[in-house]
């Protein structure tokens, strides 16, 4: 792979180079692979179709998840969180004890694994929010919450330049990675100011079916404003967001 230099941009296939286009600028790379029907069908890519598919099985649990949480992912993501939860639900597949490799899923894997996910990587859950806070899951009830006790903001949030206020949002999804269906529920905090007075303890709740069987997930994440002329807007469009999974119960 190339970097493509210079002032014109070339972007198709010349000569057995193919020009494109990516996140990381214009880039160039030799044309060239195997013939699709050889793997399709030789034997000796065996392993490649059984990768194949357990990573198509992986990036369509990754997008299910992703929908389930989509109104908190459209202020918090960044350009490289599908790739990253692609890869870590490979991760889940990958650890399921159950099942042949090329048939091994999210259902009988670990889905415990993408506990601590951070759906953007440039705003960490972990580096923003120095609170302490319990996350719980209750099966029986299907409550899926995360408990804040009392805390002075300026001291435990670290907030990007030019914030002035916080949300503290929260989310619980039940997937069914097999009928590729899904059941959410989200809460979320009033704008809280970035000072030095005292939180109230928060309990965000979220309601998800009772006494499920199918994997169950809990985010928690902060939103970050700036107050102009008494209207409230998101800071940057969201760049500095957190979202993370604080807690994952697979069965």
């Amino acid at each position: 792979m190339a970097r493509q230099k210079g002032i014109i941009k070339l972007d198709g296939t010349i000569g057995g180079i193919t020009f494109y286009k990516s996140q990381d600028g214009y880039l160039a790379r030799e044309k060239g692979g195997v013939e699709g029907d050889r793997i399709a069908n030789d034997p000796s890519f065996a392993r490649t179709r059984e990768n194949g598919a357990e990573f198509g099985r992986a990036g369509k649990a990754g997008k299910l998840l992703r929908t389930a949480f989509r109104a908190l992912l459209q202020n918090t993501a960044d350009p490289r969180m599908v790739s990253r939860m692609t890869a870590d639900f490979v991760k889940v597949i990958q650890a399921d004890e159950t099942n042949d490799r090329g048939q091994r899923n999210v259902i009988d894997g670990e889905a415990e694994l993408l506990e601590g996910f951070d759906f953007n990587i440039r705003g960490k859950l972990g580096t923003t929010l120095y609170a302490p806070f319990t996350a719980s899951i209750n099966r029986t009830s299907g409550a899926l919450e995360v408990v804040i006790p009392p805390f002075v903001p300026i001291n435990m949030i670290a907030a990007p330049g030019g914030s002035t206020h916080f949300k503290l949002i929260s989310a619980g999804a039940e997937v069914d990675f097999e009928s590729e269906s899904y059941v959410s529920d989200s809460t979320e905090s009033a704008v809280l100011a970035l000072d030095s007075t005292t939180t109230t303890a928060l309990t965000l709740s979220n309601t998800v079916t009772a006494a499920s069987t199918k994997p169950l997930f809990l985010v928690l994440g902060i939103e970050f404003y700036q107050e102009v002329n008494g209207s409230m807007y998101s800071l940057k469009n969201g760049t500095y967001n957190a979202l993370a999974l604080v807690k994952v119960s697979g069965s």
